[in-house]
């Protein structure tokens, strides 16, 4: 066809276009990755990884599994109305664009600078962890939820609107039992996510095992950071298993 760009020149662009941001970011200058050698002795001095600090560690899992509950729990309740009025098929443009500009300005921010934030404001410890867990879950499953709500199919809305229901009535007799299995998945999904943020909120001060991370990293002490790895893998690892098992229990 012509005027068409052959795929080799696209491939071609797209080597030229790494190599160009690898250059750039420092991964292709010598001095640079010759410092890759200090990884043998870092692994050395985590091995093996000191046990006695496993029921530390574990205490400050508890607090960061309790930040991301929290959270998402907060979050995920405020998020719901918030994809109401977001939801072009239950309100009309005029409303629903302010509230999707303020759930893209939350997203935008990162939950570890939501963090920073709040631990501003509120100061160190698990309250500004969760704030800022609750902020970033808002932003991320309000447009979940205001495009799944957006999806649901037209009939069914007639149907309902048909018998005079209200907006409030829409939401609840059609869009919320249309979406169910998909908010409940997205919440599940945005629960782990938090578990995972949680653990690195806390190298601004927010709690949870990150501060722990952090005072050992300070510290020197790599042996009690590779103990404090080994927790947070075997943790995730059951949660998922666990979260799969719901999936698979709930949202066939």
């Amino acid at each position: 066809m012509r005027g068409r760009v052959p795929r080799d020149v696209w491939f071609i662009a797209f080597i030229g276009a790494l190599i160009y941001s690898l250059w750039q970011v420092g991964l292709l200058d010598p001095s640079r990755l010759g410092r890759f050698a200090n990884l043998v002795p870092f692994i050395v001095q985590m091995i093996p990884p000191d046990v006695s600090l496993v029921p530390l560690i574990l205490e400050a899992t508890y607090e960061t599994v309790l930040m991301a509950f929290t959270g998402t729990v907060i979050g995920g309740f405020l998020s719901l109305p918030l994809a109401m009025l977001s939801s072009r098929l239950l309100f009309p443009k005029h409303v629903t664009v302010p509230f999707r500009t303020l759930l893209a300005v939350i997203r935008t921010v990162p939950s570890l600078l939501w963090a920073l934030i709040f631990v501003i404001i509120i100061g160190l410890g698990p309250p500004a962890g969760v704030m800022a867990i609750s902020f970033y879950t808002v932003g991320y499953l309000g447009k979940l939820f205001y495009e799944s709500f957006d999806s649901v199919s037209k009939e069914v809305l007639e149907g309902v609107g048909a018998v005079g229901a209200s907006q409030l009535q829409l939401l609840r007799f059609a869009i919320v039992p249309e979406t169910a299995n998909y908010i409940i998945s997205q919440l599940l999904f945005i629960f782990e996510y938090n578990v995972r943020a949680s653990s690195i909120i806390g190298l601004v001060g927010a709690g949870g095992i990150g501060y722990l991370i952090l005072a050992l990293a300070q510290s020197l002490r790599y042996d009690g950071l590779l103990m404090c790895i080994l927790v947070i893998l075997a943790f995730v690892m059951g949660m998922d298993a666990i979260s799969s098992k719901i999936r698979a229990r709930f949202l066939r």
